[in-house]
């Protein structure tokens, strides 16, 4: 029993540590002076590396038979994987952090707007009300309330950062379909496949070979690739066979909090009173649409 404790404690420890550095994210990609598209691909290589060496040395390796098994829905859900952080990083650029990361935790709440569709789940009253305060809540963090649709800046950043949220809740989807694979194997192929989408995208759309590095952006892009994407997506899934899922759905939550606190302290970007506001209803319906209803499962949160 004493171990079956320690294990726990030491897999809330990794979720709480893999949350926190999330939340850190949007500060890092707004300190880096490269287009979206190439610090997302930088992240998809960097964090492939980082997993197929992790996997390789943690015992069996590699599990080719259950990734080819799943290899479409693999696939399509790493290209997914990657528009997502491409429209995310966009929306760090056109507006702020806090109000990025609000629009991307809709993610639930459209994965329960789809669920009827897709799998056929029952719409319950809890949802709808989940759905309608989500919604609700996002008008007040848009600013649309208050200042019209004015800032066009800021409601591109808003766009972007909803359709990341969009792009994320089609892979939370899809990983439903995706079986009989360990949690490294399928990040591991998920990131990569999103740097092989990332990849022709970037060469076409960016001019790559003019590009200039200086050494603030090097290591600020190596901290996103090994730190917020190959450390912490390895401490998360790592502690995932320890915890309930319901308590991963409650500390994922620690991500958003972090980023609205650090927006405000390092960026200067406080929310407002209708922006915090809006900030407890969509975070207090995307995490009640993630709880469990019984024995229902939900998964936690990849950013």
């Amino acid at each position: 029993m004493g171990h079956e404790t320690g294990a726990i404690r030491k897999a809330k420890a990794s979720l709480i540590f893999s949350m926190l550095v999330f939340g850190t994210i949007g500060i890092f990609v707004r300190y880096i002076p490269l287009p979206s598209s190439v610090i997302a691909l930088t992240r998809g290589v960097i964090g492939t590396v980082f997993l197929i060496v992790v996997t390789l040395k943690r015992g069996p390796g590699i599990s080719w038979k259950a990734i080819r098994r799943n290899l479409l829905n693999l696939c399509l859900s790493g290209a997914f994987i990657g528009i997502n952080w491409i429209l995310l990083f966009e929306s760090y650029h056109f507006t702020t952090v806090a109000t990025a990361t609000l629009c991307y935790y809709m993610a639930p709440v459209f994965v329960t707007i789809s669920a009827p569709f897709v799998f056929k789940e029952r719409l319950t009253k809890k949802k709808m009300l989940c759905i309608a305060g989500a919604l609700v809540g996002m008008i007040f963090v848009s600013g649309i309330w208050n200042t019209g649709i004015s800032g066009t800046g800021e409601l591109r950043g808003v766009f972007y950062g909803i359709g990341a949220a969009v792009f994320y809740a089609s892979v939370i989807l899809l990983n439903k379909k995706i079986r009989d694979i360990s949690a490294y194997d399928k990040t591991m192929m998920q990131l990569a496949a999103a740097s092989i989408v990332l990849l022709p995208y970037t060469v076409l759309t960016e001019k790559v070979f003019v590009l200039s590095l200086t050494p603030v952006a090097v290591i600020l892009l190596a901290v996103v690739g090994i730190l917020h994407t190959g450390i912490s997506y390895t401490l998360y899934f790592g502690s995932m066979k320890e915890l309930e899922a319901q308590t991963i759905a409650i500390f994922s939550y620690i991500d958003p909090i972090v980023a609205i606190l650090l927006s405000a302290l390092f960026l200067k970007e406080p929310l407002g009173i209708g922006g915090i506001a809006g900030a407890i209803m969509v975070l207090g319906a995307a995490l009640l649409s993630e709880l469990p209803d019984k024995s229902q499962d939900t998964g936690g949160k990849e950013e």
